[in-house]
């Protein structure tokens, strides 16, 4: 069975940028000590402060700005994949897009994904500040033959937008977050990411922001619900072997993907 080093890293990003790259580079060198062959850093992984406001479009950056770079400059050096929470540019003065980014080992750019369903949600507003991203098909890529696909945070909630990335053929799903603490939502978050391993039959790998704002409680769950990997609430990494072959197994097992009456497609924009 041939099986692929996944990480999660967990963090709380600043309103330092240059602080932020020092962090994510010095968790993927940790990562890549691991065997980890992907690593998914946190939803806002390039800029953060409590609460959203016109600083996030000053700090925007382009896709081929200072964060990015660095990113693909360290998965290069340290020979793996990475996954992080962009704060993007957009041609909006006061607004930006929440986005994630994926590079490669080679350090190119390989996937992009902006957050679709703004958490406007338990007292937040996040579309005051923020573009949604449009609902175009899902962009996938491959580690070493495992099939990735990207969402973020508050889209956990929508089932549809994981069941549109295992029919684009995802083994597993990275979900970067900023998963804001309060009553329930621990439980919201763990069932959630067991709910949407389960019902896609692939693994699901998220990573949050630490306390006192986000939760921590990154993992990563297989393909039966079950959790392989995991953090509390402190800073660090959490690395789990996952394989096609496990993906394919249960799938024999549990056919519910080939077995479902009903497809998933985009409302009107």
């Amino acid at each position: 069975m041939t099986a692929v080093g996944v990480a999660v890293a967990q963090f709380t990003p600043t309103d330092d940028r240059v602080h932020n790259r020092d962090v994510v580079a010095a968790l993927v060198a940790v990562a890549a000590e691991r065997g980890a062959r992907l690593v998914v850093f946190p939803e806002y992984a390039s800029y953060f402060t409590d609460p959203l406001g016109p600083s996030f479009a000053r700090n925007a950056e382009p896709l081929d700005g200072e964060f990015v770079t660095s990113l693909g400059a360290v998965a290069r050096e340290h020979g793996l994949y990475a996954i992080a929470g962009l704060v993007e540019q957009t041609g909006e003065r006061h607004r930006f897009a929440n986005t994630l980014v994926a590079v490669s080992d080679a350090g190119e750019r390989v996937a992009v994904y902006r957050k679709q369903h703004l958490y406007d949600a338990f007292g937040s507003h996040e579309s005051e500040w923020v573009v949604a991203g449009d609902t175009a098909p899902p962009e996938v890529f491959e580690v070493d033959g495992l099939r990735v696909g990207m969402q973020t945070c508050y889209d956990l909630r929508f089932p549809e937008v994981t069941r549109r990335i295992a029919d684009a053929g995802a083994d597993l799903v990275a979900i970067p977050a900023e998963w804001v603490r309060g009553p329930l939502k621990e439980h919201h978050w763990t069932t959630l990411l067991a709910a949407r391993a389960i019902e896609n039959t692939l693994y699901v790998a998220a990573a949050d922001h630490i306390p006192p704002i986000g939760i921590g409680a990154s993992t990563i769950v297989d393909p039966m619900g079950v959790t392989v990997a995991g953090l509390a609430e402190t800073t660090g990494i959490a690395v789990a072997e996952a394989s096609t072959e496990r993906v394919h197994q249960v799938r024999e097992r549990n056919p519910a993907l080939a077995l479902r009456r009903y497809r998933v497609e985009p409302a009107g924009e």
